[in-house]
């Protein structure tokens, strides 16, 4: 039977270009997210999402009158009523050291579990990004029309921020939602507020730091064996080499994680709230404040804007990379 060629006129509404970018975004999103790597990392960065609130919400009750920690104390003597009483007495006399301080550290080790997470997610999406469409040839379709070349890029971008969003930001948020929610006193909303934002400071700057490098890595090559093993030594291989004290500067400087790592440092300001803790609090035991302020030294960020300006030449010369590959072969 004959197919009849229908040459009739498009009559139906066109959807606009914003259609074609979100359509890349959603079906990358989704072809990611139905894998069972990704299923694991979801799950354990709504984990990390939810220790967080967990953290936040144990210390809100832990250290406030009538807390569970001042209930428990009835049955444990005057001993353990005095130190409640005193926890709680620091939180009321101190509570930007004590609030600020505690939600900087959750927020700093969170941090570690969502570049992490990132990273290994990055993993399997980088040979998704650019390489697979220059090895299929789809690029040269794709860039023929009706895409163009923004478009395909806020495509690309839109699939790397939807992941970073779903595993780092999303649980960021609801873990501190959740934790100020449940708090006695707007107190924990208001000295916790800068610790967040601090928080989503460098998620930000790790966000186009990995957009622009997964970019760069994927269209570098055409086949994802390459394209992983070379993002695999980017990270693990040059994280390694770089980690050593005696390593020079510029060494520590070509690894990304290291940069990354140093930028971390200098904005969450881990060693502020612990050496402002040891410093200010009247703790009655003198090892334990000179453990907060030596920790806080160890902690501080010693090649922050090294690092920043690092990171800022990976973000250039992988755009540089990108943009030269980004046309049809």
């Amino acid at each position: 039977m004959d197919a009849s060629l229908d040459l009739s006129r498009w009559r139906e509404t066109p959807r606009g270009v914003n259609y074609r970018r979100w359509t890349m975004v959603s079906t990358g999103l989704r072809q990611l997210f139905r894998t069972r790597l990704f299923k694991i990392l979801l799950a354990a960065g709504w984990g990390g999402g939810v220790a967080l609130a967990a953290l936040g919400y144990l210390f809100s009750q832990s250290v406030t009158s009538g807390g569970w920690v001042e209930t428990m104390a009835v049955y444990l003597g005057p001993r353990a009523q005095a130190l409640s009483s005193a926890l709680a007495g620091f939180v009321l006399l101190y509570p930007d050291i004590c609030i600020g301080g505690w939600f900087t550290l959750i927020f700093w080790a969170h941090s570690y579990l969502a570049l992490v997470i990132s990273l290994v997610a990055m993993t399997a999406m980088v040979p998704r990004l650019v390489t697979r469409d220059r090895a299929t040839n789809a690029l040269t379709v794709y860039l023929s029309r009706p895409l163009t070349s923004a478009d395909y890029l806020i495509g690309k971008l839109g699939m790397i921020v939807g992941v970073l969003a779903v595993l780092w930001t999303g649980p960021l948020l609801f873990g501190w939602l959740l934790s100020v929610v449940f708090a006695p006193n707007t107190d924990f909303i208001v000295y916790s507020f800068s610790p967040l934002l601090h928080a989503l400071w460098f998620h930000g700057i790790a966000l186009v730091s990995l957009a622009a490098i997964a970019l760069g890595v994927s269209a570098l090559s055409r086949t994802s064996r390459n394209t992983t093993i070379l993002w695999i030594g980017l990270w693990l291989i040059m994280g390694t080499v770089a980690k050593p004290p005696s390593a020079p500067t510029w060494l520590r400087r070509a690894s990304f994680t290291h940069d990354l790592n140093e930028v971390r440092q200098g904005i969450l300001r881990l060693d502020t709230a612990l050496i402002t803790a040891g410093e200010s609090l009247p703790l009655l035991d003198r090892r334990f404040a000179q453990n907060l302020t030596a920790g806080g030294r160890k902690a501080e960020a010693v090649d922050f804007d090294g690092a920043l300006a690092s990171l800022g030449a990976f973000v250039a010369l992988s755009s540089f990379v990108f943009l030269r590959r980004l046309r049809p072969e």
